[in-house]
């Protein structure tokens, strides 16, 4: 039966990896990658050799056509990201959307993510929360930050190492200087840190300090 499986990857803990995750893997007859690069380098140290097929946000609108083809003659694929579970914040939804479309059987394993052990380690209310990916660069930046300045529920950011300053910064002016906030760096590595503070306190940290790594910013919600 076609079947697209979408299979979450280590964010930098290779042990990350589950039992599940790898049988998958083992069994598939294509792995959909973000960057082949990269995932041949996981799959070789794991020990698994499959057929890689490049997926990313250059040609993925010209390869959902082709993929969803190769699913409904019966091919059993796997879509995976650099890092993470795929479709968060990188390319997928495209591909579900049209195999789903399809008729073809879509799974997603549980597994790694970024915003969920960042958001659970800030000690900001993780009951209700709203995950907003990446803010807008240029266009429509401080339009969202504004919209967002009356959300009541925590909110969660992805953001670069050389934007994290310039962000707190913003997300200051937006939210007020005395909003608590967490930032979450380099998850599940060996270097992982958790600084948190009012949006003030962690400006300054990360205008003083060269941040590295991928990061995550919780912010309360308004009062």
């Amino acid at each position: 039966m076609p079947r697209l499986i979408l299979v979450p990857t280590p964010i930098g803990n290779l042990e990350d990896m589950t039992l599940r995750a790898k049988r998958v893997l083992d069994e598939c007859d294509g792995v959909i990658a973000e960057d082949t690069r990269v995932t041949g380098k996981l799959m070789q140290l794991i020990g698994i050799k499959k057929p890689l097929i490049p997926f990313h946000a250059h040609n993925e609108h010209g390869m959902v056509g082709q993929l969803t083809q190769r699913l409904l003659n019966g091919e059993r694929l796997v879509l995976v990201s650099d890092a993470g579970t795929p479709a968060i914040s990188d390319p997928g939804f495209l591909l579900v959307r049209e195999a789903i479309k399809a008729g073809v059987e879509v799974e997603c394993l549980p597994g790694p993510t970024a915003f969920v052990p960042a958001l659970v380690a800030s000690g900001l209310p993780c009951d209700r929360f709203v995950f907003e990916g990446f803010l807008p660069v240029k266009k429509g930046r401080k339009t969202r930050l504004d919209e967002l300045a009356t959300e009541e529920r925590t909110m969660v950011f992805y953001e670069s190492p050389h934007r994290i300053a310039r962000t707190l910064r913003d997300l200051s002016e937006a939210f007020g200087v005395e909003r608590r906030a967490s930032v979450g760096r380099e998850i599940s590595k060996l270097h992982e840190e958790h600084v948190r503070g009012t949006l003030a306190e962690l400006h300054a940290h990360f205008s003083e300090k060269e941040a590295k790594g991928e990061i995550v910013v919780c912010v309360a919600g308004k009062p």
